[in-house]
């Protein structure tokens, strides 16, 4: 089982938006049993809290589903459990690899290191941007390459394939 977190910083906007779209590309593969996927954030104000109104408009607009999640605060013990810890921004990946210390970790990297000569390296937060509709085409392409190459690597087909 090959298990992804994505990261930002309250868990209500950027990473859900991640979890939920990574979610959605999995299951049209029909690779649910082979990849996990969730999302924390590194701060502690929403615990508990749906996903922002901006995320589950952008998610409903395009027909995926965010039901059940709910924010949560990155733990310790989530840079071992996972093989994929992916920040949206350098400030969560900096931050993951400050809690992490010295503990073995899955590969913690930025989202949008999956995108190739992307002309920006950090997701903007729309919570303070307001560009929901931005960070979706950002998380989605970055998304469809991450699974791209998590396939490959893994040696997983999808349907069709």
């Amino acid at each position: 089982m090959i298990r992804i977190l994505f990261v930002c910083l309250g868990n209500i906007c950027r990473s859900p938006m991640a979890e939920a779209v990574m979610r959605h590309l999995i299951n049209q593969e029909g690779l649910q049993d082979d990849i996990v996927v969730d999302s924390a954030g590194t701060g502690h104000w929403h615990i508990g809290k749906p996903p922002h109104e901006g995320t589950r408009s952008i998610l409903d607009q395009y027909q995926i589903s965010y039901e059940g999640q709910k924010a949560r605060q990155l733990e310790p013990s989530d840079l071992s459990a996972f093989d994929y810890i992916i920040g949206m921004d350098h400030e969560n990946v900096g931050n993951s690899k400050k809690l992490a210390g010295d503990l073995p970790t899955g590969t913690i990297r930025r989202l949008l290191d999956y995108i190739e000569d992307s002309p920006v390296k950090d997701v903007p937060d729309p919570y303070y941007t307001g560009q929901f509709d931005e960070v979706y085409d950002m998380v989605l392409k970055a998304c469809e390459n991450m699974l791209k190459e998590i396939k490959h690597r893994h040696n997983l087909k999808g349907k069709g394939e």
